[in-house]
């Protein structure tokens, strides 16, 4: 954990943390296994940690993509609670507008208010292209949501192609290595930083290598008032070129070399989950996945230097320098 101050002080960030219920696990699968997802599959297991502390009492809206192709094949699912499937661009809206029609029912003393929580879920494609529209609409109406992206950096279900989220130097099928191309051209967007400027009251990264924390966060997310992002990262072997057996690893390289750094953003102040303040050498990272195989030594310098200038700047903010 990152250093708050000193021992007897509270900050703010501390008293808002406090604030939220402790996390209290389950054994009950909300997420049913016999899914069609790869061998290996991030996504899936991070779907499964937060169907858990989704519990029942929610509405799921989900775009199309990885998640609703391998959950949701006629006629069975694996989803044991209330699902709505939607189109790639519009989970924004959809999410909002049921949270909305909730409200109006119990206003109008058609229905009780039986505590409900609205649930959008997309992938980095329906999250920070097509879909971030329709995502930003909702987080500025204010509505009381939680919206989490699984992140597997690139539109994985239709063919690997490069997405926005898509990491500098990483190969794709339309983002292909050349003698003129190194791969992915552009630097991965920030999508939750972009969420951050929206102002709203919780915001946070996470990864299924780091269950617990994800869990917690998601429960965070569930309690917040107004609302709230969760941004996933989901290694997929079959698009990363990776071992289906080392996906849980991967992920913990990918946080311990600070490519995919954990943290939570509560009212605007930067708590760090997990800090290095000594990372490890993004080769560890890159070395595991083929889509990264053809980076030459200065390739990977470059991307070494931008992940710890990244993560330098976000010690600052949270107060760990």
């Amino acid at each position: 954990m990152a250093a708050m101050g000193e021992e007897g002080e509270r900050s703010e960030l501390e008293e808002a943390s406090n604030l939220f219920t402790p996390l209290l696990l389950t054994t009950d699968e909300n997420f049913a296994p016999g899914h069609r997802a790869c061998i290996g599959c991030g996504e899936a297991l991070a779907v499964r940690h937060v169907c858990k502390a989704l519990g029942t009492n929610v509405i799921v809206v989900n775009a199309t993509g990885c998640i609703e192709i391998f959950s949701s094949l006629l006629p069975q699912t694996s989803w044991r609670m209330p699902w709505i499937h939607t189109l790639f661009e519009n989970v924004g809206a959809v999410v909002s507008g049921v949270e909305a029609a909730y409200k109006a029912q119990i206003r109008k003393g058609k229905i009780p208010d039986r505590g409900v929580k609205f649930v959008g879920i997309a992938g980095d494609g329906g999250t920070t292209d097509i879909g971030l529209q329709a995502l930003s609409g909702a987080l500025e109406r204010g509505h009381n949501i939680l919206y989490c992206c699984f992140d597997n950096e690139a539109y994985m279900n239709t063919g690997i192609q490069r997405s926005s989220s898509t990491p500098y130097g990483a190969w794709t099928t339309t983002a292909p290595v050349g003698k003129r191309s190194i791969g992915q051209m552009t630097w991965k967007k920030n999508m939750p930083e972009i969420v951050v400027a929206h102002r709203i009251p919780y915001v946070a990264t996470a990864c299924p290598s780091y269950p617990l924390d994800l869990m917690e966060k998601v429960q965070k997310g569930l309690e917040t008032e107004g609302p709230a992002y969760l941004h996933i990262l989901s290694v997929c072997p079959t698009g990363w070129r990776s071992a289906p057996e080392e996906t849980i690893e991967i992920g913990r390289l990918a946080v311990e070399t600070g490519v995919f750094p954990l943290y939570e953003v509560i009212h605007g102040d930067y708590r760090l989950s997990v800090d290095f303040p000594v990372l490890r050498p993004v080769k560890d990272y890159l070395r595991r996945q083929g889509r990264f195989r053809h980076l030459t030594e200065k390739d990977i310098d470059r991307i070494q230097a931008r992940v710890e200038e990244d993560y330098a700047k976000l010690r600052e903010k949270a107060g760990a320098n």
